[in-house]
C-alpha cells in the first residue's frame, strides 16, 4: 500500500521468499544531487499538502509551524496526535475508523503542546485555509476519519476557510487528471487517473486566484537536491538521501515567489520497487513528476518541495523481513521520534530547515 503501514502480522512476516530475493536483486536509485538552492520567497507564504502518511506530516507541519503556514491540503489522512504515539492506535482509530476519534481530547492536547513551547501558538491556525479530500472507495482509511480531522480543524481554524471534498468510488491513491491507475484500483503506484485534478484544487483553495496551470512543455526545472544536508544520517531517520524541488523559471530568476510542500505516501519513496508490466519498476520522482502540482506551480511561481522518506533498514531472520518502517513512511506514530509531531523531531525539523534554506 502507498499510505499507512499494514496488519500488525504484515508488520513483521509482511513478504515472502520472492520478496526477500527482490530485495537482493533491486538495485537502489541513484542520483547526482546538489544543494537545494535559496530563492525570493517570503516564508509566510508557505503551504503544506500530502497523501496518507505524508497527509498525517502534512496536518503536523501545518499545526507545529503555523506561523509560517498559510494552509494545508490533506489527503486521507487523519487528525494531529491521532495515533498517540502507538502503531496499532494508528492503524486501528486513525486508518480504520475501529474506535471514534475523539476530537475535542487532540483539540485540548495541540493546545496543551503549544503551551508548553513544543509547537507554534494555536492562534495562527485561525487564518489558514484547509482543503480536505476523501475518497468514496477509500479501502484503505475510512472517510469518517477524513471528517475527524474537518471537525478538529474547524475547532482551530475558521470554520469558512476548512473544506473536505469527496469523490465516489476513488481509492487510496493521489487523484489526478489522466495519470495512474483507474480510480477504483488499489495498488502501485497510487496514483489514480480520476479525471479529478486534487493538486490545483488544494492550491486554489490555498492560494485563491491562481492562474491557469500550464499546458504542454513546463519550463521551470525538477531538480534533486542532498537531504543530508538537513538531517544527520538521513537513512537512520528514515529518509532518502535525495529530495526533489520544482523551481519555476521566474523563482530560478530570483523573482518573488511562494512556497508548497508536497509529500509522498508510503511505498512512493525514491527506491522503493514494484512489478509492473511484466518487469520491476523504481518509483523514483514519480510522485514529484506526475502528482499533479507542477504544472500549477509553472505558472504561479510557486516552488514545490518534494522531501522524501524511505523504508527503514531491514533486519533479517531466516527468510523473514523485519524493520521498523518497511513501507517507507513519513513519521506520524513514532516509529523514529517520541516527539514526532513537535518542531523537535528530526523528520520535522529537517523540512524546516529545507524551508528555511529555499525562503532565505
Amino acid at each position: 500500500m502507498a499510505s499507512f503501514p499494514t496488519t500488525a502480522l504484515a508488520w513483521t512476516m509482511h513478504k515472502t521468499v520472492l520478496r526477500l530475493a527482490w530485495l537482493f536483486l533491486a538495485a537502489p536509485l541513484v542520483c547526482a544531487a546538489g544543494k537545494l538552492g535559496s530563492y525570493n520567497v517570503e516564508v509566510h507564504e508557505t503551504s503544506v499538502s500530502g497523501l496518507s502518511s505524508g497527509a498525517a506530516m502534512a496536518v503536523q507541519l501545518d499545526v507545529a509551524f503555523s506561523s509560517i503556514m498559510k494552509g494545508a491540503g490533506v489527503l486521507a489522512g487523519p487528525p494531529y496526535l491521532c495515533a498517540q504515539g502507538s502503531l496499532f492506535v494508528a492503524l486501528s482509530d486513525c486508518t480504520s475508523a475501529v474506535n471514534p476519534i475523539d476530537v475535542a481530547a487532540l483539540v485540548q492536547q495541540t493546545k496543551d503542546s503549544a503551551q508548553r513551547g513544543e509547537i507554534d501558538a494555536v492562534a495562527n491556525l485561525a487564518n489558514h485555509r484547509i482543503w480536505l479530500f476523501s475518497g468514496g472507495g477509500d479501502t484503505v482509511v475510512e472517510p469518517s476519519v477524513v471528517t475527524a480531522l474537518e471537525h478538529y480543524y474547524k475547532k482551530l481554524v475558521t470554520p469558512a476557510n476548512v473544506v473536505h471534498r469527496t469523490k465516489a468510488g476513488a481509492e487510496h491513491a493521489m487523484p489526478t487528471l489522466a495519470y495512474g491507475n483507474a480510480c477504483a484500483v488499489l495498488g502501485d503506484p497510487y496514483i489514480g487517473d480520476c479525471n479529478y485534478d486534487a493538486a490545483g484544487k488544494l492550491l486554489a483553495w490555498i492560494y485563491p486566484g491562481l492562474a491557469a496551470k500550464r499546458n504542454g512543455a513546463l519550463r521551470g526545472t525538477l531538480l534533486t537536491f542532498d537531504q543530508g544536508d538537513f538531517v544527520a544520517e538521513p537513512a537512520a531517520h528514515d529518509m532518502a538521501d535525495t529530495g526533489f524541488v520544482f523551481v519555476p523559471e521566474n523563482c530560478a530568476a530570483q523573482k518573488p515567489c511562494r512556497l508548497h510542500v508536497a509529500l509522498h505516501g508510503c511505498d512512493q519513496y525514491p527506491d522503493y520497487r514494484y512489478f509492473a508490466n511484466g518487469a520491476f519498476v523504481t518509483f523514483g520522482d514519480t510522485f514529484a513528476q506526475h502528482a499533479g502540482y507542477n504544472a500549477w506551480a509553472d505558472t504561479n511561481d510557486i516552488i514545490v518541495l518534494y522531501p522524501q522518506a524511505a523504508r527503514s533498514a531491514p533486519l533479517f531472520a531466516g527468510v523473514l523481513e523485519v524493520d521498523r518502517n518497511p513501507k517507507g513512511c513519513w513519521d506520524w506514530w513514532g516509529y523514529d521520534d517520541a516527539a514526532y509531531a513537535t518542531r523537535n523531531a528530526t523528520q520535522m525539523k529537517a523540512i524546516r530547515a529545507m524551508i528555511d534554506r529555499i525562503a532565505k
